[in-house]
């Protein structure tokens, strides 16, 4: 196994992949949730619902940890360990992000579109990871 230079790094977060997120409940194991995410200018941009478990959890304790996996047959992970800022619904960020994250998660505008309008009710922030550890794994 081998670790990832930054580049290398930067250029696998930019693919759509799914990470899981890992927060901190009040009792018992982490929380751990599947999203879809964008990576830029070394920050993670998340879109949750606001009433989520993920969202609970990062009012109380704002560390975060996410793993971002290649799936078969691609072997490498990133794996990020940081602190999450909220960015409550309706925030000009948390909206051009949310679109942003959709869009990545589908092939054509019209596909983004429609998934953004099946969701529209469903109200959401913006988690902002920034990261303070980063490791990688490549076993490729």
């Amino acid at each position: 196994m081998t670790s990832m230079t930054p580049a290398q790094i930067e250029e696998f977060l930019g693919a759509p992949r799914h990470a899981i997120v890992g927060t901190n409940p009040l009792d018992g194991a982490p929380q751990l949730s599947p999203v879809w995410y964008v990576y830029e200018e070394g920050c993670l941009y998340i879109s949750v619902l606001a009433d989520s478990a993920k969202h609970r959890n990062l009012g109380r304790d704002p560390r975060i940890s996410v793993c971002i996996d290649g799936c078969y047959p691609d072997y490498r992970t990133v794996i990020i360990y940081g602190t999450a800022e909220v960015v409550e619904s309706g925030h000009p960020l948390q909206e051009e992000m949310h679109w942003r994250i959709i869009r990545m998660y589908h092939k054509t505008e019209k596909d983004a579109r429609r998934y953004l309008e099946a969701t529209r009710e469903e109200r959401s922030v913006l988690l902002v990871v920034t990261p303070h550890k980063i490791v990688s794994q490549d076993y490729n």
